[in-house]
């Protein structure tokens, strides 16, 4: 039987003021096609760098021993270079959910390309669960 991988799409916001602006969700008009394509699929951004910052959150308030990824989570997100960069990186979760069917993926990407260098979005990337196509943290 072959495995069934699941997949989520993410995006970069083209500098820091897009990513700001899309992290707290502010009613801005640049921003209209991007929400209103994303609620058209049942999705929402989520930054990177919050998600990221949740996850070192909830390690020290039930028990880092818990959270496997909680020391190198905590140093990625204390780095400054790497700080900027997830600041502007964001996960699109569909129904709530952080990865989905392919077909959905092809959907929303499709659907969000058009926004792809018009000074909000500087590209999209597609990623699935499927573990030899993604880099695997460390032990």
């Amino acid at each position: 039987m072959t495995p069934h991988w699941e997949y989520q799409l993410r995006f970069d916001a083209s500098d820091s003021a897009a990513a700001e602006a899309i992290r707290l969700r502010h009613q801005e008009p640049k921003l209209g096609p991007l929400f209103d394509t994303l609620v058209s699929h049942r999705a929402a951004p989520k930054c990177l760098f919050d998600a990221f910052a949740e996850y070192v959150t909830a390690g020290e308030k039930y028990g880092i021993e818990r959270y496997p990824l909680y020391e190198w989570t905590k140093a990625m997100i204390e780095n400054p270079a790497k700080r900027e960069k997830y600041l502007k990186s964001f996960a699109v979760y569909v129904d709530d959910r952080e990865a989905y069917a392919k077909a959905t993926a092809d959907t929303l990407e499709t659907a969000l390309q058009p926004l792809v260098g018009c000074g909000l979005i500087a590209r999209i990337i597609k990623h699935d669960t499927n573990p030899a196509n993604n880099p695997q943290p460390p032990k």
